[in-house]
């Protein structure tokens, strides 16, 4: 099973080919360029470097949301782009299960945490059973919502948690200051997306039947754009 992964959901771009589990070869860049500058000439690099041939590939996994707006279009547009020209299926992946998986091993609550603006947080939280790299038990379902109301959760809880993500750098002082159980920070190698992770956790959703044709696929934005709102607000006045 060789597996071509791609997600542009946040600050990072990153693509990875996996074949029949093993990384063969994995690219993240988060260093000024827009996704859409770095992500093709990143596939292309991918396929050059392997030697795999793109007609060999069986999966498409991509990050489905939440995320940037626009990171997101990017990669939905490229990952359905290819899997029609392939005639392959598509993996959505949830980018919030796919950035809590860097942290699989870990017996503390993963959260992670994406910065939503307007005072919110994409945010999720999972709980992986000890010693094992299965699809995670899903304590909080991805949402965007305030980081006092995530932080509530967490101390209702009452286990300890391992937050990552971009938005913890923001809102690490306050998250000191406000959660009551065993807190940890995940070092910044695993505190943003990897495709290896997506490619993973992409081959258990495929097990448990989630594919869907480059047709179907659709990134899940969790709540309307800014351009959105803004219409609905003006509708609203008139």
């Amino acid at each position: 099973m060789k597996i071509l992964s791609i997600d542009t959901s946040g600050l990072c771009c990153t693509a990875a080919i996996m074949e029949d589990n093993i990384l063969r070869a994995s690219y993240t860049v988060d260093f000024k360029k827009t996704h859409s500058e770095t992500l093709l000439p990143m596939v292309d690099s991918l396929f050059e470097t392997t030697g795999i041939m793109k007609k060999e590939i069986d999966l498409i996994a991509c990050a489905s949301g939440p995320g940037s707006f626009t990171g997101l279009r990017i990669g939905a547009a490229t990952a359905k782009g290819i899997a029609l020209a392939l005639d392959k299926p598509i993996i959505p992946v949830p980018t919030l299960l796919s950035l809590s998986y860097n942290a699989c091993l870990s017996q503390m609550d993963i959260v992670p945490m994406m910065d939503a603006r307007r005072g919110q947080v994409y945010t999720g939280v999972y709980r992986y059973e000890e010693g094992t790299s299965a699809l995670p038990k899903i304590v909080l379902e991805q949402c965007a919502i305030p980081l006092e109301e995530l932080i509530e959760v967490i101390n209702e809880n009452g286990h300890g948690v391992l937050f990552l993500g971009d938005a913890v750098p923001v809102f690490k002082e306050k998250i000191e200051e406000l959660v009551k159980t065993d807190r940890s920070f995940a070092p910044g190698f695993l505190s943003r997306q990897r495709a290896g992770a997506l490619a993973e956790v992409s081959l258990l959703l495929y097990n448990d039947g989630k594919a869907v044709s480059a047709d179907d696929f659709r990134p899940d934005y969790l709540r309307l754009s800014q351009a959105e709102r803004e219409r609905l607000e003006r509708e609203n006045q008139e």
